[in-house]
């Protein structure tokens, strides 16, 4: 039953009203708004006044050329969230009963993870043309500190950051592999031990990022320390830097992308490799996912597979480093909650 204190806002088009309402006061100008939503000026003017009426309180000043709030527009611009964003709830559940999400995505990755998850995003939103996506790329500190403040629906992380509470839902296998220049002395060798490979002089990540973690784990439990030349913030500059013969160093496997140096690249066979490792998506534990992001990470388990081999087929041409181990880089992904 509606209660007598609201209806005279039922009566009088208030949608339209509080959408021309808080476009003019987000923007600071009628002009602005209008131009917005593509109304001409005089007809925004006409829904906020109506607006003002069916409050019984002005809700803008004028302060020379500028408007403002008054108290009470104050109140209804917060009121104006409130209501948008309930209507927002209910159409994310329709939108789940329709089989179809619609909305805003937000998705934060790692520059090593641009490929893949643009390409995986791009399969998602021609199955979901009413979704509305914005692809973030970070270093894995601001993608933890937005982590942290919330800023995105998920964040593709390879570990996720330990002292926070978080959940981890593994996407898709992203095993490592040692990288070395094609002529490299080892290149042709197989079973190499570990400890020839502790002997190389290394290409490493930067403090912070995800391989590098996973890459000093593995040398400590070998009891090894790395003889790390220099240090990247960026695979591509490792990849260079192979090529120049600077060294050898361990990477993702799908990172290699499309790129002409592939033929001047081997993935060396070093025993314990490839490396185990997946993606996952990562988000604050207590977090209630929009419609889109539920969806989104419903489908990646689904099709994230395909999408990979796809992203490897792309990246190995003939003449291109060995494929012996591209099998096992499209291995199940296994769901993980931390």
């Amino acid at each position: 039953m509606t209660s007598p204190d609201i209806r005279r806002y039922l009566r009088h088009g208030t949608l339209p009203q509080l959408r021309a309402f808080e476009a003019s006061a987000r923007l600071g100008s009628f002009t602005r708004a209008a131009d917005e939503l593509h109304m001409a000026q005089p007809t925004a003017s006409v829904q906020i006044k109506k607006l003002s009426e069916t409050v019984g309180l002005a809700l803008f000043e004028q302060v020379g050329k500028r408007i403002l709030l008054t108290e009470a527009g104050q109140r209804v611009y917060a009121g104006c969230g409130e209501v948008f964003r309930a209507f927002w709830n209910m159409e994310q559940a329709l939108c789940e009963l329709r089989g179809v999400a619609s909305g805003r995505l937000q998705l934060a990755v790692p520059s090593t993870a641009h490929h893949f998850a643009s390409r995986l995003l791009e399969a998602f939103l021609q199955r979901n043309p009413g979704v509305h996506a914005s692809l973030q790329v970070h270093d894995r500190a601001a993608l933890v500190e937005r982590l942290g403040k919330s800023e995105d629906d998920l964040c593709m992380l390879v570990e996720a950051p330990e002292g926070r509470e978080v959940v981890a839902q593994a996407v898709v296998a992203n095993p490592l592999v040692v990288l070395a220049h094609a002529d490299h002395r080892l290149a042709r060798e197989k079973d190499i031990p570990f400890e020839r490979l502790a002997g190389e002089p290394f290409l490493m990540r930067e403090p912070g990022s995800g391989t590098r973690m996973i890459v000093l784990r593995l040398f400590a439990r070998h009891g090894i320390v790395p003889k790390v030349r220099i240090e990247f913030t960026s695979d591509e500059a490792i990849r260079e830097a192979i090529v120049a013969g600077l060294g050898v160093s361990i990477l993702p496997r799908y990172a290699l992308a499309v790129d002409p140096m592939l033929t001047r690249l081997v993935c060396l066979d070093v025993e314990g490799f490839p490396l185990e490792s997946h993606w996952h998506f990562v988000y604050p534990v207590g977090r209630r996912l929009c419609a889109p992001a539920r969806a989104f990470m419903d489908f990646a388990r689904a099709e994230a597979k395909s999408v990979f081999r796809d992203c490897l087929r792309g990246a190995y041409a003939p003449g291109g480093p060995d494929l012996a181990i591209a099998g096992a880089a499209a291995g199940d992904a296994r769901p993980s909650l931390r």
